[in-house]
Formats: structure tokens, sequence, C-alpha cells
């Protein structure tokens, strides 16, 4: 027969310290100190007889049997918080990116607290990859080129269309009449995606232009913000401008094209079917089915 589990503490402390190869790491996500996790895992191996970690100056990386048991560990204590929240449900979670969330959620949110005022939604600002249940995520928009959890059920949401805008002013002032004279204009970028110009030049057959941005900003929502104070011409998703394209803050003179890249929503298998995860997804959906670029 075998013998008595180890401590679920323990255990806790070694996935945590495998999965961010950090006993300090480990130590602030668990809310414990440094000691207590190697305490824990000295005492982990001391049971099953097996060195789990080789511990170094600046890191902590696991063995191949300490890899092999963090892997069984997190899949268990997944498993288990995803139990615990299929019968303790809380407010929906959905994530995603700060430029997604002031230019396209916030100014759409109100229609869906006035059709659904039952349901609690809170949001999470980030666009990478996600743990579900460890993060506490219910839905996660996001890009098409990256990688979903392994569990996530996808939902297609539309296509994503770019192109170049910037303010009225700035377009008269700069004489920007064709796509070749932006060549002499001043264009900026976002660090998030330095390569949306060469994208538009692909889609729009223009890869004989020198387009060089001149300015990076951190995150797109910056990126607009600086198109329509006039500060140059950007290359950006219509779905995060079309309230400024409404109001003439900015314009697209060249239009928009479908870029390389899709919208898809990610969902917790685990609230997959609950009544208020449904009510998002259906109007998040059809929120973006109704988008001129789609």
């Amino acid at each position: 027969m075998s013998g008595p589990l180890p401590s679920l503490n323990a255990l806790k402390a070694f996935e945590a310290t495998a999965r961010h190869r950090s006993m300090t790491l480990a130590a602030d996500e668990l809310c414990v100190t440094h000691g207590a996790i190697s305490r824990h895992i000295r005492g982990l191996e001391q049971a099953l007889g097996v060195i789990l970690v080789n511990r170094r100056a600046h890191s902590t990386e696991p063995t191949l049997e300490g890899l092999r048991l963090a892997e069984g560990l997190a899949s268990a204590f997944g498993l288990m918080q995803a139990s615990v929240e299929r019968v303790r449900p809380g407010p929906l979670t959905l994530s995603c990116s700060s430029s997604i969330m002031m230019g396209w959620i916030i100014p759409r949110i109100g229609q869906f607290h006035e059709r659904h005022p039952h349901i609690a939604l809170q949001f999470n600002m980030n666009y990478d990859q996600v743990d579900f249940v460890r993060d506490k995520i219910s839905l996660a928009i996001r890009s098409s080129v990256i990688e979903p959890p392994k569990d996530a059920i996808i939902r297609e949401l539309g296509g994503e269309a770019i192109g170049p805008v910037c303010s009225p002013e700035y377009l008269s002032r700069s004489g920007i009449l064709c796509p070749g004279d932006m060549e002499n204009a001043a264009l900026l970028s976002t660090r998030t995606r330095p390569q949306a110009w060469s994208d538009w030049q692909a889609i729009a057959g223009r890869t004989d232009l020198r387009l060089v941005s001149q300015s990076a900003f951190d995150h797109f929502y910056l990126l607009i913000q600086a198109a329509a104070c006039g500060l140059g011409i950007a290359v950006v998703p219509q779905m995060l401008v079309l309230d400024q394209l409404a109001s003439g803050r900015l314009v697209a003179p060249f239009g928009f094209l479908p870029g390389p890249r899709r919208m898809v929503l990610w969902i917790a298998p685990h609230i997959a079917g609950r009544p208020d995860a449904l009510a998002l997804e259906r109007w998040l959906t059809a929120e973006m089915h109704a988008r001129p670029d789609t």
C-alpha cells in the first residue's frame, strides 16, 4: 500500500517554486517566507526520497522528477479550484488589453449592464497568456496570434481591419493626399505592435514605400491619443477608433483593410455553461459582428 500523501502546504510550495523557478516568487505568491518555502521543499524531498529542485544562486530549477511532479500538481490544483468555482460562482472576470478596454469595452459596457443588471462583471487588463483558474479569468479577448490555454473554449469574434489615422488638422497641415506622401510624414507606432506599418504596407500593396516610425508609444490608447492630438499618423485597428472617427477627432485618409490578425474569445471551461457567461459571450459576439470592419 502507498504511504500517506505529503502535506498540502508542502505540495503547494513546491508547485509554485517549480512554476516560478524561484523560491522568492513562490513565497510572495503564497504569502509566506522564503525560509518556509525552503523547509517545505526539503521536507517533501525527504518524504519522497528524491531531489526535486537544484538550488542555484539566482534560480531554483526543478529536476526531471520535480518537473513530473510539478506538472501533475498543477493539473490537480487547477481541477480542485475549478471544482470549487463550479459550486461557488463569483463575478465574471473579462480579460482584455488596456487599449481594448478604453477604446471599445468602456464605451459599450453600459449597454450590457442595461440588458443584464443582475450580472456582476469585473475586469482584468492583460493581453498575454493566462491560466483561467490561477488568474481567476472567466473570458478573455485576444488576438489570434497569442497561444490560448490548452483547455480554452475558443469562439471567433471576427477579423481585425487596420489603417492609417490622424487628426483632420494634421492631414491638412502635412499635405497627405496619397500613400506616397506618408514617407515625409511623422509616423507613429506602438511598442506592443511594432510591425503595424509593415503589416499595412503588405495588405495595401505598398511595400515600395519607405515608412519608418519616428515615435513609439507603450500602448495603442496612447498612440491613438497622440494621433488625435496632431502629433502624426498611425496605423491602428479600426475597432479601437470607432468613436474618434464618428466624432471627427480622427480621419482615415485611406480607409481600412483586413489585417493579418483575427479577434478571438477564450472561455474558461468551468464557467462555459453558466447563464451569465453565455450572456456575456453572446453580447460580445454581437457587438463585434456589428463593427463596420467585420
